[in-house]
């Protein structure tokens, strides 16, 4: 398929273990996001060896950020969104990292010891 007909795509579909109670974090221009990590097995593990990776996430939507307050480490969740790559200077260089920018969300299943 040719570049210039060609569909560009930034979709992200993630069911993963909450691994822990998702943050509340205000930024300097006073909007609040809420943050959490998400581990999402691996198939592609070597038999009998499990593997996981673990995932950023970051809920910036008022609607988003009240269904994640309500999650408790453990929980089953499923992630709707875009792989974005953030950018900050540090001290010593300029620092990114990969997260996903969620747009939707839904439990799954509660934690067994969850609330």
């Amino acid at each position: 398929m040719p570049a210039e007909t060609a569909e560009h795509r930034n979709e992200v579909l993630l069911v993963g273990r909450v691994s822990a109670e998702p943050e509340v974090r205000v930024l300097p221009s006073g909007d609040e996001i809420t943050t959490w990590r998400l581990v999402v097995a691996r198939g592609d593990a070597p038999e009998g060896r499990p593997a996981q990776d673990t995932i950023d996430c970051t809920a910036r939507s008022t609607r988003t950020r009240r269904s994640a307050s309500t999650w408790a480490a453990g929980d089953v969740v499923e992630v709707q969104g875009a792989l974005r790559r953030r950018f900050w200077k540090t001290s010593a260089a300029l620092a990114s990292r990969c997260e996903v920018e969620v747009s939707r969300v839904r439990r799954v299943a509660r934690a067994a010891t969850g609330r």
